[in-house]
């Protein structure tokens, strides 16, 4: 067999191979193998029919056909192995020529990992992060927030104000007919939480036990979402909200503490602590952005058309469809339009492939490795973030021959937190802030995210 490599662009080639007809002996002992155990002619046992017979009967060109289709696969791979070539995707090929007997030439046209210029260091990076700042403010408010949980509820006789717990029975009619999905009892509700419908507040308010109100609101789920619809609702009960005292004995009844200055020391390092890892992401997103920024990665026309399709995809029938919303209905509340829709989706798909392409690129480069620990570690990450259990995401991986897409993401996690290390990140107070501490484990949560979205981009490759 030979075969040549024409680079049509830089992120796509044309292989044209040449076979030898006796090269194709296997695949047509085969095709005739396989057709014989297809037919049967009159005089011949099953599976004992001679090639010159089928030939006769079914045709030659059956037979190459057959052949060619079993062979193609193996000869394509043997040229892309020959000629080291990193194939994205399915390839498009042409047969050109086939000479019964004599020889069998075809083209492949694939698109292939670009090559791609790294820095030599990335010491030169330098991004600017949000400060670790704790108020008392924002001290107070999480105490305020753990002091709502254990606030408790007397019923009152007087009409409901805001703040105040209702019990409450609702009806739903569109185009004056009852829903059938359309009835609630002994519904929960405070007001001002804005947890059930618009205007729901307004007309309860100053409504007493026994009193209900009809006010009309869009439904956001069910058979009718999105329908305006009259609702009637009628309050069984109105209770008052009491908060606990802010002192000691509250200190001890919501946590380990004895003192309510021990509690609002604990919020104050839990609060420090949630900022720098917010912190610490934001540093690896932003160093990201300028890495991808220093470097040109030209993208794979139908591999990016591929991942634009992917993520639509994803959005419509999985995101979209659990929170019971077609893409218009979300454009809506989001306030976009189509275009601006379209442009941000092949914005994402864009940086999301060249993300997987520039620190795929540093792995091999830098020839990072995943052991056995990290792997289960981001497992067991990946697994909590899915709401699946690590023995049940576990399984699905090994199901769906996804563990080295798993690999990869750890490997990625990796490539990025050497950036990060290497790159200088300094504060809106202008201190250069340490991430020593978060590196590894902030890139590899950053990376395994982007990863998850770009699956696409990833199964084309393996593909």
């Amino acid at each position: 067999m030979k075969s040549a490599v024409e680079t049509l662009n830089p992120t796509r080639v044309r292989l044209t191979v040449e076979v030898p007809f006796e090269e194709l002996k296997d695949s047509l002992d085969a095709a005739y193998k396989k057709i014989n155990q297809q037919v049967t002619v009159k005089g011949f046992r099953k599976g004992k029919i001679p090639a010159r017979v089928i030939d006769q009967r079914f045709g030659r060109g059956a037979v190459l056909e057959e052949a060619i289709n079993d062979a193609l696969p193996k000869f394509y791979t043997q040229a892309v192995n020959e000629a080291e070539l990193d194939v994205l995707g399915q390839p498009e090929v042409d047969i050109k020529d086939l000479k019964d007997g004599e020889l069998l030439n075809f083209t492949a046209e694939v698109d292939i990992r670009p090559e791609i210029e790294l820095p030599e260091d990335f010491s030169g990076i330098e991004v600017e992060v949000d400060a670790v700042e704790v108020t008392e403010e924002d001290v107070d408010k999480s105490v305020e927030q753990l002091r709502e949980r254990f606030a408790t509820t007397s019923p009152v006789e007087r009409a409901a104000a805001d703040g105040d717990v209702v019990t409450l029975d609702l009806e739903a009619k569109v185009d004056g007919e009852v829903l059938e999905d359309g009835i609630a009892k002994d519904v929960s509700y405070t007001i001002g939480s804005g947890e059930l419908l618009d205007g729901i507040d307004e007309a309860v308010k100053g409504v007493e036990a026994g009193g209900e109100a009809t006010f009309t609101s869009e439904l956001k789920g069910g058979s009718a979402a999105g329908k305006a619809a009259e609702i009637t609702v009628k309050v069984s009960q109105v209770a008052e909200r009491e908060l606990p005292e802010l002192d000691d004995e509250f200190a001890q009844l919501a946590s380990e503490f004895d003192t309510l200055e021990e509690l609002k020391a604990d919020s104050r390092k839990r609060l420090e602590n949630m900022k720098q890892y917010d912190q610490a992401t934001q540093a690896q997103e932003r160093v990201l952005d300028k890495l991808l920024e220093l470097i040109e990665v030209p993208i794979p026309e139908k591999l990016l058309e591929d991942e634009i399709q992917t993520r639509k995809h994803n959005l419509e029938h999985h995101q979209l469809g659990q929170m019971g919303l077609d893409l218009d209905k979300y454009l809506e509340i989001q306030g976009k339009t189509a275009e601006e829709f379209e442009t941000e989706t092949r914005e994402a798909a864009v940086k999301g492939i060249k993300t997987q392409f520039v620190l795929d690129a540093l792995v091999n480069k830098e020839k990072l490795n995943v052991n056995q620990e990290e792997l289960t570690e981001h497992l067991m990450r990946r697994a909590a973030s899915s709401g699946m259990s690590p023995d049940q995401f576990a399984q699905a991986v090994v199901q769906g021959n996804q563990v080295p897409m798993l690999v990869g993401e750890v490997a990625r996690g990796k490539a990025l937190a050497m950036v990060v290390e290497s790159a200088t990140v300094k504060d809106t107070n202008g201190e250069v802030v340490d991430l020593s501490d978060e590196d590894e484990e902030e890139a590899e949560g950053r990376t395994a995210e982007a990863a998850a979205e770009e699956s696409a981009s990833e199964e084309s490759k393996e593909g």
